[in-house]
């Protein structure tokens, strides 16, 4: 989601470096924009001028989107280290790469493409749709209602190499890492999907749905 690393540099549960750090204006986010539905501050907040108020039915940006849960050979999943640029009382999470699909896209190309966008990775094996979600979030002051396809991928691992990112995914992204299963199991640090390290351990034993699953956390159809 942001220096490039070595993969052969540091042990897998080494985080990976952070870029410089900028702060973004709550400008209109487009398909690309990343996702948050990490917890929500702890008191409210005053509302930033500009912004739209939260749960206010006619300010959602409804959207699709398709995302990677991107694998290596070893078993080790890539995760995106980010946290919202304008709200500095939500705990910062970790994501599997995607965005909004854009018009005429189907959702691997789209996947594909964020994919490329946001870690540089490329010379993957796009495989099929496993899960699905239906989520709401709120993310750089904009409140998002989101439709998410969700691909497995394969690949040889690679450097992180951010190659077009929007200037407020700039600003979230601290930097990203491989995740073998017992780390993210053992952390408690924030993950998008929420339900990712419960529906995980199948994927990574090979055992793919003959459908998608939703996993979305909360019914919201």
């Amino acid at each position: 989601m942001t220096s490039p690393f070595p993969t052969t540099s540091r042990p897998a549960s080494t985080p990976w470096s952070s870029p410089p750090r900028r702060r973004a204006s709550p400008s209109t986010p487009t398909a690309s924009t990343c996702w948050a539905a990490a917890p929500a501050a702890p008191e409210p907040r005053p509302r930033l001028a500009g912004t739209p108020r939260v749960g206010s039915p006619a300010m959602w940006l409804k959207r699709a989107a398709a995302r990677v849960v991107l694998l290596d050979r070893q078993g080790r999943i890539f995760l995106v280290n980010a946290e919202d640029p304008i709200d500095p009382y939500k705990p910062a999470w970790w994501e599997i790469p995607g965005g909004g699909i854009d018009f005429g896209e189907d959702s691997a190309t789209a996947a594909g493409r964020e994919l490329y966008e946001e870690t540089g990775i490329e010379d993957v094996e796009m495989g099929p749709v496993i899960w699905t979600q239906h989520v709401q979030f709120t993310f750089g002051g904009w409140n998002f209602d989101s439709h998410d396809r969700i691909h497995v991928a394969w690949c040889d691992g690679g450097d992180y190499r951010p190659r077009h990112l929007e200037a407020l995914e700039a600003a979230a992204f601290l930097g990203a890492r491989w995740w073998a299963l017992d780390d993210l199991l053992a952390s408690d640090e924030p993950v998008l999907p929420a339900l990712l390290r419960e529906h995980l351990p199948p994927i990574l034993a090979g055992d793919l749905p003959g459908s998608p699953i939703d996993i979305s956390p909360v019914p919201l159809d």
